[in-house]
């Protein structure tokens, strides 16, 4: 993943004011648990004027590619709410969600602000990870997520591990 990709488009996320919150393995980056990834989880705020705004961003980076039409507003406000994004180089993507399943969403996921050359990002605390990965997240995730000095005590629920890895 280019470090410097992904920070264009956080900023860009800043910048059109975009609802999210990073969850997987690059949030788990941002607290210092290192781990090869080849996506970047996204759960976004599910409102259309959000999903709008997710488009425009990534639109000022990747300008002129037609992909960014295909995230579709009914697909993110629908009955499976993911999309995944592939910008044109291919070499890194996004899985934009706006739920997961009926365990949490952009409300119910605990998260913090942390900072990269300049760029604010939202990104899921350690003991959210736990919450969102549930009993499906691989045990290396588990015991790294239950170290972190912001665990919480809350129950985790079970759920797709495609969001935890």
């Amino acid at each position: 993943m280019d470090a410097d990709e992904l920070r264009a488009v956080l900023r860009a996320f800043e910048d059109a004011g975009v609802d999210y919150v990073l969850i997987g393995a690059a949030a788990m980056g941002f607290h210092g648990m290192v781990r090869a990834t080849e996506d970047v989880d996204v759960v976004v705020r599910a409102a259309a004027e959000n999903i709008d705004r997710i488009r425009n961003a990534l639109r000022s980076v990747y300008a002129g590619d037609p992909t960014v039409d295909e995230i579709r507003t009914d697909d993110l406000l629908g009955d499976y709410p993911a999309v995944r994004y592939v910008p044109p180089a291919g070499d890194l993507y996004f899985d934009l969600m706006t739920r997961l399943g009926e365990m949490a969403d952009f409300n119910s996921i605990e998260a913090g602000i942390k900072e990269t050359g300049g760029v604010r990002v939202r990104v899921a605390t350690p003991a959210a990870r736990g919450t969102v990965c549930g009993a499906t997240s691989r045990s290396s995730d588990s015991t790294a997520a239950n170290r972190s000095p912001t665990r919480s005590s809350s129950t985790a629920s079970s759920r797709s591990a495609s969001a935890c890895t």
